[in-house]
């Protein structure tokens, strides 16, 4: 720790203050010296019991403006958080810069079902005095880490559970607004372990203006090594396929995996969430629920991340890649300059290799992974952006039951805009749905859904499309999107259906 004076420190001792006022969260718990852990307990019922709470559609945004220049950022009030995850008792700093300074209010939901409004109010903390925090310098590898003060810093509270969370940033003053978010996890045993993909969200934060994990100073969409991002800094407003820029400081979570908790909490599965990077750094996280989800666009992982999922399959754990273009590239998580673990990512090489149709377009690479085909079942192909729909061809298959669908029966526009295609020899694999899509001009692809048995009766699904969730629910506020001459048509009962019929079987292994 530096002993320089800190000009901000009058600011931070009084925001220090009035959150801890505001929350009423400063106590900590303290465990009797020597005593034992017990192990965590099952909660059946805990969600179902949360979502019975009074929800409100105020977890929205109602205005935000981006800054011309930059294309990606609000700088009239922006933040971020000093964890991806956090469980009870841990501490949360809260980092907002506004320009020009004034004051600002924080309000914190989780996110749910809640009788169809989507959130759940938690907590107000403020107000506070906002200052103009320094833009960070472009460090090594174009890195960009912000060091700003916090206004707070929360204690989590025993009774807020696992969930997504988003803090609603408010000018005072004014009418902007933009989000943080961030992941509360609990390590009891559950049905369902929700994994967001936020390590892809930060791969494509191109906040503050071109410092993505794509920008390497010479081109906007540079699939290259070489190039490093940090979760020390604001998310900016999401850089392809839609425009929605009241989705402003919360990653990608909204666009494409907020569907999906929404409608599993609607229907009361027993679900528990986690980040990439606690995948990363503990394996016991992928083993812990009978049934781990990877989610909407999910392709960055560490060889970490991808062993412990793998270790999961075999014990017995059933996985669902309800995702495109999921496990792609080898990212290697390092800590950031102040020596926090797992703030700062890269890409450091391609899982299975450059395929032939990728050489020249992307790499070289030093490194590479396994064949993430061998865990998925089939692996992103190039062409890898496009649209079609969703068609069925085995019709037998136990996932079906109930769909009233036959060979060749269509969903319009689910696949996209990334998939899965070019399926591994695994022993008892089959090839459940799969089709061709429309990339532009004249280029297809042929993408292909799978489903295989694990070693201990357990199970792992391939959807093979970003999309899966839009298929499932449209929450409150939620936008479709358009991308690559195609798009989803939002909920469809047979992708309801299809994702019951898994999560049965899943949940009696």
């Amino acid at each position: 720790m530096s002993s320089e004076p800190n000009p901000h420190a009058q600011f931070h001792r009084r925001a220090l203050l009035k959150g801890a006022t505001a929350a009423g969260l400063a106590s900590t718990v303290a465990q009797l010296p020597g005593a034992a852990s017990a192990a965590p307990a099952a909660r059946p019922g805990a969600v179902s019991n949360e979502n019975a709470r009074p929800g409100t559609t105020d977890w929205q945004l109602t205005f935000t403006r981006i800054a011309p220049k930059t294309r990606y950022r609000s700088p009239a009030i922006e933040g971020f958080v000093s964890r991806a995850s956090v469980k009870a008792g841990d501490t949360l700093d809260l980092m907002v810069s506004t320009n020009p300074a004034g004051p600002f209010k924080v309000d914190i939901y989780r996110l749910g079902y809640y009788s169809g409004t989507g959130g759940r109010h938690v907590v107000s903390l403020g107000p506070f005095d906002g200052i103009v925090q320094d833009d960070p310098p472009v460090g090594d590898q174009r890195l960009r880490e912000c060091r700003w003060a916090p206004c707070t810093t929360l204690t989590v509270p025993a009774d807020w559970p696992s969930g997504v969370y988003l803090g609603k940033l408010s000018l005072i003053n004014d009418r902007y607004q933009s989000y943080v978010i961030f992941i509360v996890r609990e390590d009891r045993p559950a049905d369902v372990m929700f994994q967001c993909s936020d390590n892809t969200w930060q791969a494509y934060n191109r906040w503050p203006d071109n410092y993505s994990l794509y920008d390497n100073g010479e081109k906007e969409w540079a699939l290259v090594s070489g190039v490093r991002v940090g979760y020390d800094r604001p998310y900016g407003k999401y850089c392809q396929i839609l425009d929605a820029p009241l989705s402003q400081g919360s990653g990608e979570f909204l666009l494409w995996e907020f569907p999906l908790a929404y409608w599993l909490e609607q229907h009361g599965y027993d679900v528990v969430y986690c980040s990439n990077t606690d995948v990363h750094a503990d394996a016991a996280v992928a083993r812990q629920a009978k049934a781990f989800l990877s989610v909407g666009h999910d392709e960055y992982w560490s060889l970490e991340q991808f062993a412990h999922v793998r270790a999961a399959v075999d014990a017995g754990v059933n996985v669902a890649f309800l995702s495109g273009n999921t496990c792609c590239f080898v990212a290697p998580m390092t800590a950031n300059t102040a020596g926090v673990s797992h703030r700062v990512l890269t890409r450091a090489g391609r899982y299975g290799g450059l395929s032939p149709a990728e050489k020249g377009t992307m790499g070289p690479f030093a490194d590479s992974g396994p064949n993430e085909a061998t865990l998925i079942g089939a692996r992103t192909i190039t062409p890898f952006n496009g649209s079609g729909d969703w068609i069925c061809a085995a019709p037998d298959s136990w996932i079906f039951r109930g769909t009233g669908m036959r060979r060749g029966d269509r969903i319009p526009g689910l696949v996209g805009w990334e998939f899965h295609g070019d399926p591994a020899p695994i022993p008892g694999l089959q090839i459940v749905a799969e089709g061709d899509t429309v990339n532009g001009g004249e280029q297809t692809a042929h993408w292909t859904s799978t489903l295989y048995p694990g070693p201990k009766s357990n199970w792992v699904f391939n959807a093979s499309t970003i999309y899966w969730a839009q298929g499932l629910s449209t929450p409150p506020g939620h936008m479709l999107p358009y991308a690559h001459y195609g798009r989803p048509h939002g909920p469809d009962p047979r992708v309801e259906r299809i994702t019951r019929n898994l999560l049965e079987r899943f949940l009696a292994c």
